[in-house]
């Protein structure tokens, strides 16, 4: 059990990572609240694990604001936050520029990746420093992905906003780590969950995890055990596959050569989706 936590918010938590994390958690005697756009969802897996379920949209501050305003009026004082909704994709058939609608036609899919990939997280905090510095502490674990600080091949938006969403998190922990605040990141590459049938969603035309998948497909019950872990260990960045930091250091090392290494890895990968079509 993660020590001081008995409150916990999970968003994203009706399916995946998240449903596996609201498990794991409540397993370990903590009170869930399970968050989700899907309440559907979101009640399912609270009434499995004896939690609260939830509605709420994480790319709109009011209902972030509101989501915390809730719960620690029903609940309690929130002792660990879990920013883990996210989107993914793909790149529109115009490249990794492409502004094609995703979730209804208006929807720009880079606007859709920053609320949800990136502002998330800024609502989260927005919403839960003041109240866990005046406290003494608090955690605040974001789902991120190896993506990150990597890339995730044939889907630009996505691997942009994981970039930021991991600058922002780096920012929180050195800002506020001397007033008590945890902060730690999910960096997994693939996972079996929904995200992996968007590979063939709105717009996408060639493999989203950008051959993520080529050191093993984790379940959401590994990846929710690896972040238990990790908090528990004090660690910023969870690392499920541990592949990925090697792959980090291979990037430092000498950046022209790993873009060159992503490229042949892209056409490796066009090709065997163009043979398999």
């Amino acid at each position: 059990m993660i020590d001081g936590v008995s409150i916990a918010v999970v968003t994203g938590g009706g399916n995946g990572i998240g449903a596996g994390l609201c498990r794991r958690l409540a397993r370990d005697g903590v009170r869930v609240a399970v968050v989700d756009l899907d309440v559907a969802g979101a009640t399912a897996v609270a009434s499995e694990i004896g939690g609260l379920a939830l509605q709420a949209d994480v790319g709109d501050e009011d209902s972030v604001a509101g989501l915390v305003e809730r719960v620690e009026n029903d609940l309690g004082p929130i002792d660990l936050f879990a920013s883990n909704a996210g989107v993914v994709f793909g790149d529109g058939k115009s490249g990794s520029a492409s502004a094609d609608g995703v979730l209804a036609e208006v929807d720009d899919r880079w606007e859709v990746s920053w609320r949800v990939n990136v502002m998330a997280h800024v609502f989260a905090a927005r919403a839960l420093l003041p109240r866990m510095v005046a406290r003494g502490g608090g955690y605040l674990v974001n789902t991120v992905s190896a993506a990150g600080f990597l890339s995730s091949i044939g889907d630009a938006a996505y691997s942009a906003t994981k970039h930021a969403a991991l600058g922002f998190a780096e920012a929180v922990a050195i800002r506020h780590g001397d007033e008590g605040i945890r902060v730690a990141v999910v960096c997994p590459q693939a996972v079996a969950t929904n995200m992996l049938d968007l590979a063939t969603g709105p717009g996408a035309d060639e493999n989203v995890f950008g051959g993520a998948d080529l050191d093993g497909i984790l379940t959401a019950d590994d990846v929710a055990d690896a972040i238990v872990a990790g908090v528990e260990e004090g660690r910023f960045m969870i690392t499920p596959h541990p592949e990925v930091l090697g792959y980090l250091q291979n990037k430092a090392a000498n950046y022209d050569r790993w873009i060159g290494g992503m490229r042949k890895l892209r056409r490796s990968l066009s090709a065997g989706n163009a043979r398999s079509s």
